[in-house]
């Protein structure tokens, strides 16, 4: 099955986001992907914290970004996992960082709602977004039939979830073989931890890892690590971009790579905690 991992850089301006996620998502499709992964906040960043709250969606009511994506889904024959979106949660100054998926029939087949809430300060740069966002409940899986007739099982998580390994043991237990991380890493965080994260991840589950990220210098002032990628289950780097901006990273995940991985190396069997 051919991932295609979406780089970009997001601004405050909703609908220019949207025009450059298509541009990419078509991108996608005619390089051959079924799966399409958008990054964290793919549809806005804007100059504070609070600006995603004025965009909130109610969930399954037809808003502008839950349609833009399950129209693009449809057209152009696409799994997408929607990078994030603010959704409503009945409270005006707390919205869900919520990670959608559309199958290619326009139907929503998965929502995970980011469980891990990044804080950071370093005395220079801060962040807290328990300030503007409510914690998820739990993991979301979904089964994805590809072409070729194997069900990838697809575990979902968002950006700071990559620190908590528990999270993907969670999923490694339910079957999982694709873990998907859409992101905006900051540039400190990111050069310093984003390739160990993601391999080591893939490395410890045996699973594929597709991780969507945003990548470049925003309006805002604030700068994204990027370095999108795709990694195989035993650690190796499919594919990257090594460069700021928007892009597509493409590679292929091959369910019979990771099956032998998994018979000579058991070690999902061996665990005993």
């Amino acid at each position: 099955m051919r991932i295609a991992a979406l780089q970009m850089v997001s601004g405050p301006v909703l609908d220019a986001n949207l025009t450059t996620a298509r541009r990419l998502l078509e991108d996608a499709a005619r390089a051959g992907a079924e799966l399409a992964v958008l990054p964290e906040y793919f549809c806005l960043l804007g100059h504070r914290d609070t600006d995603k709250l004025a965009h909130q969606e109610a969930w399954g009511g037809g808003g502008p970004m839950q349609s833009f994506l399950a129209q693009s889904a449809r057209e152009l024959g696409l799994w997408i996992a929607g990078g994030t979106l603010p959704v409503a949660t009945g409270d005006p100054a707390h919205a869900h960082n919520t990670l959608p998926v559309f199958a290619p029939d326009g139907r929503c087949a998965a929502r995970y709602d980011k469980v891990h809430l990044f804080r950071f300060d370093d005395g220079q740069t801060a962040f807290d977004e328990a300030r503007t966002l409510v914690a998820g409940s739990g993991p979301v899986a979904f089964d994805l039939p590809s072409r070729d007739g194997h069900v990838w099982r697809v575990g979902l998580s968002v950006c700071y979830d990559l620190r908590f390994p528990e999270l993907y043991r969670r999923y490694a237990a339910d079957g999982c073989d694709l873990l998907l991380a859409p992101s905006a890493f900051t540039q400190v965080t990111g050069e310093a931890h984003w390739s160990l994260l993601l391999r080591t991840r893939a490395v410890e589950n045996l699973a594929y890892v597709a991780a969507a990220a945003q990548g470049g210098l925003h309006e805002n002032g604030r700068r994204t690590w990027g370095h999108s990628m795709v990694v195989d289950p035993w650690g190796a780097v499919l594919a990257v971009r090594p460069e700021e901006g928007a892009g597509v990273v493409l590679a292929d995940a091959d369910a019979a790579h990771l099956a032998a991985l998994r018979h000579r190396l058991p070690a999902l069997d061996h665990r005993r905690l």
